[in-house]
């Protein structure tokens, strides 16, 4: 048992196992074979999984500067992502005003169709993606983004307003649901909790950052002038997408599979290789008596694409799948337990951030806080700065984890080492909503639920967020892209609900019984990671045994 982590008996390699440095080799030494031929990272002491091909068009091997960049691009498309959701937040009260309708209905129109747009927009969004690339799809909701921001600022009724904000929803979909995939292409194991990081913070840092903005502009001018601003950020996430995210489908081929389930790594080696039979016999020796070692495989000939080909708009790709079944292979995917166990948190954790946001003008526009349009935008500060620290320790702390952890299960990588992180998101995100509800109810100065409630809820968030979209990337690497389309769909279904009902929820019971029973729903389904990191390994190998995620 390593580390807690239950062994499997039925597989010899369990998918997502793999080895992380030079003491993990043993795991896969096979008779015969030296697996000197594994390629590592500069430093010579980590080996990379997956292993990249040998081609330079492969984005495992894109240089350092292009992959900082891809990151980069999609930070600040998430980010503009992240915004524009909650961006009427700070002002639903007055702008239900101006409307003549009521707050509850205000809020299920704008907000709650953009939720229920962008649980579609994921699920149709990634059919596409896994069939004609990833690239395709970012750039044609990019534009769509930018339209319906324009559309917004011009919309003359409440119903052309609700239009623009579902179709905005649906082209929301794809830089939520479809980063966490893109990371997997082109980052290895030990470098994607950092990268995963800052997907977070650029959603979670949009979001908290959309109300002290746009609470500011809605005062002083209108909400249409912060549609406007909106519309210019996604232009520009336009142009840093064409320029800098290419298409990262790749169809990868002579390389050593690490996470692949195949009971014989030996006969992988050697059909990847092309190692000559006479290479096998574990005691030949050459004639000066040393072991022979295993030819080096032919460096590609593969010629770089032109920067012209990777700008193109679609880059040919084809991906020969039903679209229909592709639609389906999300739902088959919350059949895994990694994925089930990683919808119940993130659906759950995400859907807090999505409550607050829609009640943060209900609470602090009311007495004893009695803030204006503004203020109630500036107590989002709290939560930026808490993701923005959640992000600077999240990335070092989870894939340092994980480097010590392997090491000390012998050199081998489990994905159930990401989960620790979980510890975090329990601690500080159920402190949060336990401080804010009680300091509601004892009419504490607004630092209290601002700084603690806030703060501890989103550091919290940004840490667990992190720790999840890494173990499922780590669980289901090729399916990634459904496994997030699965977890979108649901997560923003259950957030559509809350639009219905936590508003006059918490006109009726206040917020600190709201606020308590959030808190304990985060212990209780916090608690699950307990038994999916001890039967984590299990529950992956049953998965590969059963054809649920496909042998790929």
């Amino acid at each position: 048992m390593g580390l807690g982590v239950l062994e499997d008996n039925q597989l010899e390699h369990v998918p997502g196992t793999a080895p992380l440095n030079e003491l993990g080799r043993d795991v896969y030494n096979v008779s015969g074979v030296d697996l000197t031929i594994l390629k590592h990272d500069p430093t010579g002491q980590i080996v990379l999984v997956p292993q990249p091909s040998d081609s330079p068009n492969d984005p495992y091997n894109w240089p350092r500067w292009k992959k900082e960049r891809f990151t980069i691009a999609f930070a600040f498309s998430c980010g503009a992502v992240g915004a524009v959701g909650p961006l009427l937040s700070p002002a639903f009260v007055d702008l239900a005003a101006e409307f003549n309708i009521t707050l509850s209905t205000f809020i299920q129109g704008v907000q709650g169709g953009v939720i229920v747009a962008i649980a579609f927009g994921s699920l149709i969004c990634n059919a596409l993606a896994v069939k004609y690339g990833k690239r395709p799809v970012y750039l044609i909701t990019t534009v769509g983004l930018m339209v319906t921001c324009f559309w917004c600022a011009a919309a003359k009724s409440f119903s052309s307003l609700v239009a623009a904000r579902v179709i905005q929803g649906f082209c929301m979909g794809p830089l939520e649901a479809l980063i966490p995939a893109s990371i997997a292409d082109v980052w290895f194991v030990h470098e994607r909790g950092y990268r995963s990081a800052i997907f977070n913070l650029g959603v979670l840092g949009g979001i908290n950052l959309a109300a002290p903005i746009t609470g500011g502009i809605i005062q002083a001018s209108s909400y249409k002038v912060a549609f406007y601003a909106m519309g210019g950020a996604f232009g520009l996430a336009l142009i840093m997408i064409f320029f800098w995210m290419p298409e990262t489908a790749y169809v990868r081929t002579g390389v050593v599979n690490l996470v692949t389930g195949s009971n014989n790594v030996m006969t992988e080696l050697t059909m990847t290789h092309k190692i000559d039979a006479s290479h096998l016999e574990k005691e030949e020796k050459t004639a000066s008596g040393q072991p022979t070692q295993p030819p080096t495989p032919p460096a590609s000939d593969e010629k770089p694409h032109s920067f012209a080909k990777e700008m193109l708009p679609y880059s040919g790709y084809v991906n020969h799948v039903s679209f229909i079944n592709t639609m389906a292979r999300p739902f088959v995917m919350l059949a895994s337990p990694a994925v089930l166990w990683a919808t119940l948190l993130f659906t759950t954790c995400n859907s807090w951030l999505v409550g607050i946001s829609i009640t943060l003008s209900q609470i602090f526009s009311a007495p004893p806080y009695n803030f204006s349009v503004t203020a109630v935008g500036l107590t989002n500060l709290s939560s930026f700065v808490a993701s923005l620290l959640g992000t600077v320790m999240a990335g070092p702390l989870i894939d340092g984890v994980v480097r010590r952890m392997s090491l000390r299960n012998g050199g081998t990588f489990e994905p159930e080492f990401r989960l620790p992180i979980m510890v975090t998101y329990l601690l500080f995100t159920a402190t949060g909503f336990f401080a804010w509800g009680q300091a509601s109810y004892a009419l504490d100065p607004w630092e209290v639920p601002v700084i603690v409630g806030l703060g501890f809820v989103n550091f919290g968030v940004q840490l667990g967020t992190t720790g999840i979209v890494s173990y499922v990337v780590d669980c289901h690497r090729e399916k990634a892209g459904e496994a997030f389309a699965a977890m979108n769909f649901i997560k923003n279904l259950f957030a559509f609900g809350l639009t219905n009902y936590l508003n006059n929820w918490l006109a009726t019971q206040g917020t600190r019984n709201v606020f308590f029973t959030i808190g304990g729903i985060t212990i209780g389904v916090g608690l699950f990671t307990i038994p999916m990191y001890i039967y984590g390994k299990r529950a992956r190998s049953w998965v590969y045994r059963h054809g649920i995620a496909g042998k790929d």
